[in-house]
């Protein structure tokens, strides 16, 4: 087999998921992610909410966080002019577009519905319904910074990979 820059990269990447430095970048990027929201409810709330690690919504996005560790670091491991970064960059954007455009407005009717339910006579069939989730989109400040926090743990992890190479 010819000793390209594909395959030279494929095997390498190939050889074990856990040195698998884009999945590790993504998984690191998200577990940030939703470490801040964890510590930072238990912060302002003083008790602590498990559904905080692994639930949607709030700052920063674990979201765009994953998806941007997980382009980026492809972008540093195959090339960034290549087609599995493209691949990559593309999902990224259609992730965070649906974070802050189409997730956040079903969030918002969900507000809206559940207003109105709460205001219906306690004999309505509805009344008895349990209220719809309301946190499920971001806002665009919430979806850069976990933009940000996925370029900042991909690029670290990339220096972490490159030093180690260099042993």
């Amino acid at each position: 087999m010819e000793n390209t820059p594909t395959t030279t990269s494929t095997l390498h990447s190939s050889s074990s998921i856990l040195t698998n430095y884009p999945l590790i970048s993504a998984l690191v990027a998200f577990a940030i992610a939703q470490s801040i929201k964890f510590f930072t409810f238990w912060y302002k709330e003083r008790h602590w909410d498990l559904k905080k690690l692994v639930g949607s919504g709030g700052m920063p996005s674990s979201h765009s966080a994953t998806v941007t560790a997980l382009a980026v670091a492809v972008g540093f491991q195959d090339g960034f002019g290549g087609s599995l970064f493209a691949t990559a960059l593309t999902l990224a954007c259609v992730v965070m577009y649906d974070a802050f455009g189409v997730r956040l407005h079903a969030g918002r009717q969900a507000e809206v519905l559940n207003q109105i339910v709460y205001e219906l006579p306690a004999e309505h069939p509805l009344a008895e319904r349990g209220p719809l989730r309301e946190l499920l989109g971001h806002t665009p400040p919430q979806v850069i910074a976990g933009g940000f926090l996925g370029l900042v743990t991909a690029t670290i992890g990339h220096f972490i990979v490159w030093a180690g190479s260099q042993a």
